[in-house]
């Protein structure tokens, strides 16, 4: 795959992916009874962003990785000489 191409996809790839991650094991401040004043109480409590992203990025690492290898062996394949 062209490296601008292969950019391309994991970009795609990467921001879809980070939409289906950032729910998971969110709790609102109303939920843990920890309200802050001031604040909406379904806003997360402790949003874990950092382990989100590191997830988000290893789980785009690795369905990257399953379409480039779709894309090298089903879709360009080599010319065959006869």
């Amino acid at each position: 795959m062209p490296w601008l191409l292969g950019l391309a996809l994991y970009f795609i790839i990467w921001w879809t992916l980070l939409f289906a991650v950032l729910p998971f094991g969110v709790r609102s401040q109303q939920e843990m009874n920890e309200v802050v004043p001031g604040s909406e109480p379904g806003a997360p409590a402790r949003p874990r962003l950092g382990v989100k992203l590191l997830a988000n990025t290893i789980i785009a690492a690795v369905v990257w990785g399953i379409a480039d290898y779709f894309y090298i062996y089903y879709f360009a394949q080599p010319f065959s000489q006869n």
